[in-house]
């Protein structure tokens, strides 16, 4: 039996987690057009016959300018040091810089698989040179994939299980995640909030789950507040009579079910919270 941790690292809109649901056949990380759209650390696992692979969904390193990107960064340290494998994700269009080589030292004697998304968008050719020019001896592996068409998925869990050490499983089998229901709830909620609106919004936006019911008889209860920076941007929230907002929870409800698999009454409520991506106390309420 194999079993280990595998940090997906990369720049903003790489594709990780588009990478993470493709790799597990499900989705249970959010995507959208929009970079940093993840915010946190995400547990995906994968088992396959004797292997698992317990994928961890991190932020797109950037270079931070308030509290909330400081605890991205910082998670995405703290996935990297837990991991027996790194995989790092790169477009074919990449330039060598020395962006990850802080993350790379902190993976310690942990293998480097360089990861080569969108490889549908360029022809084979062009590839070529970029791999050459990496494989040089400095990490474990390249794989080029299509994260989004399913292209050279089958030969990264391949390689990702060549490089995960001995050992017993760390979840069930069955099992797709730690992370709580309420936890996927509020992602998707927030997802919709970065599909919907233009840069301001979703930016200055979170979620939180007020109360989530589960009832036999009825459908399931999630009541949930998405936090604002300015009253200017609850208002566009919620829009004329209440229009955007009620987009919103339409696009999010829809999500939830097909993620849960039953029937949910969503309630959402906007309130202002000034500044709170640079609130340390209320960042750490939200679990950064």
């Amino acid at each position: 039996m194999k079993a280990g941790y595998v940090a997906i690292i990369g720049r903003p809109n790489v594709g990780k987690s588009t990478l993470l649901n493709s790799l597990l056949g499900t989705k249970i990380s959010a995507v959208t057009a929009k970079p940093q759209t993840t915010r946190g650390r995400i547990l995906g696992i994968l088992t396959e016959n004797e292997c698992q692979a317990c994928f961890i969904d991190t932020p797109g390193i950037i270079s931070p300018g308030y509290e909330l990107q400081e605890q991205m960064v910082k998670q995405i340290k703290i996935a990297v040091a837990d991991s027996d494998l790194l995989l790092l994700m790169i477009e074919p269009w990449f330039r060598e810089d020395r962006t990850f080589d802080e993350f790379i030292k902190i993976a310690g004697d942990a293998p480097v698989v360089i990861v080569i998304n969108k490889i549908d968008l360029i022809e084979k050719a062009e590839l070529l040179p970029l791999v050459e020019r990496l494989g040089k001896g400095r990490f474990a592996d390249i794989v080029p994939v299509s994260a989004l068409k399913g292209t050279g998925i089958e030969e990264l869990k391949r390689v990702i299980f060549t490089h995960i050490p001995d050992g017993e499983f760390y979840f069930h089998p069955e099992q797709l995640s730690d992370a709580p229901e309420r936890f996927f709830a509020a992602d998707l909620i927030r997802e919709k909030i970065f599909e919907t609106f233009k840069e301001e919004v979703p930016y200055a936006s979170c979620v939180v789950i007020d109360e989530f019911k589960e009832r036999e008889k009825s459908k399931d209860y999630i009541r949930a507040t998405v936090f604002v920076e300015r009253p200017s941007q609850k208002a566009i929230l919620i829009g004329k009579h209440g229009t955007a907002l009620k987009v919103v929870g339409e696009k999010a409800r829809r999500e939830i079910e097909k993620f849960l698999g039953r029937p949910v009454y969503l309630e959402l409520w906007v309130k202002v919270k000034k500044k709170w991506r640079k609130n340390k106390r209320f960042l750490k309420e939200l679990g950064y």
